[in-house]
């Protein structure tokens, strides 16, 4: 397998009044295919280090390759163009427009690069089939549930093809059904297109879906752990780092099963 992303020794400092620190030379690699989770306590530098992977913003030290890119050499609509392009993202607060149908909302990606309508309706069509959207196309956000909504945008997400997903806490305000309805689909989504996914996550559950987790704290490597056959002992492993690693963690809603 070759890396997708490869982050070496990145480093990130936001000053303001006071210099905070939020990644210290860390360094990251994920694989072509792989699903991956992002660990942490609070204020440990999960988000930041999504924020340097996604290049909405780009470490003071360190270098990030995204793909065989080096967002750093694209000019700022280079860089927009390669984001929309390559990336796929799911977020905790769903983000969808609220006068588009959950249809439009999907398609949106298509329509800024213009694509021609056959081809959007095709993708559309085999979106809806594999993530359940068919009753719900024509209906508004408003009128949608909370999981209907998090699998419209996750077809927004999917709908241009992207070789990486990112994911923030995509089932932080999910009920615990549709949250595991959520974490299947994403595991169908890696094995079946080979799509990589880097998921930041509270939720051990949820961690316990992915290939590998790394876990981060005060901005620094702490430790990484690999699934092995059975989920139910991944997931106990990923417990007993959290409880080594300090700090909160949040409490599934899911049910391990």
């Amino acid at each position: 397998m070759e890396p997708i992303v490869k982050l070496t020794e990145i480093t990130k400092i936001y000053e303001s009044k006071v210099m905070k620190r939020a990644l210290n030379r860390l360094s990251f690699t994920a694989m072509k295919g792989e699903f991956v989770a992002i660990m942490g306590p609070s204020g440990s530098g999960k988000t930041t280090l999504l924020n340097m992977i996604s290049t909405t913003d780009l470490p003071t030290y360190g270098k990030i390759q995204i793909d065989g890119i080096d967002p750093e050499k694209l000019k700022k609509n280079e860089l927009a163009l390669f984001r929309r392009r390559h990336l796929g993202f799911v977020f905790q607060d769903i983000h969808l427009l609220d006068m588009l149908t959950a249809e439009e909302n999907i398609v949106l990606p298509l329509t800024l690069d213009g694509l021609p309508v056959s081809e959007m309706e095709k993708r559309v069509a085999n979106l809806a089939s594999k993530l359940e959207l068919q009753e719900i196309l024509t209906k508004r956000p408003d009128e949608l549930s909370g999981g209907q909504a998090q699998r419209t945008a996750i077809g927004r997400a999917l709908i241009h093809q992207p070789k990486i997903v990112l994911a923030d806490e995509p089932t932080g305000n999910l009920d615990s059904k549709s949250a595991k309805d959520v974490l299947e689909l994403l595991s169908e989504i890696n094995e079946v297109a080979r799509t990589t996914i880097i998921m930041v996550t509270h939720d051990p559950i949820a961690a316990s879906y992915c290939d590998r987790v790394l876990f981060i704290k005060d901005g620094e490597f702490f430790n990484e752990i690999y699934k092995d056959e059975r989920r139910q002992t991944f997931y106990q492993r990923i417990l007993n780092v959290l409880s080594l690693l300090g700090g909160h963690h949040d409490v599934s809603t899911v049910r391990l099963s």
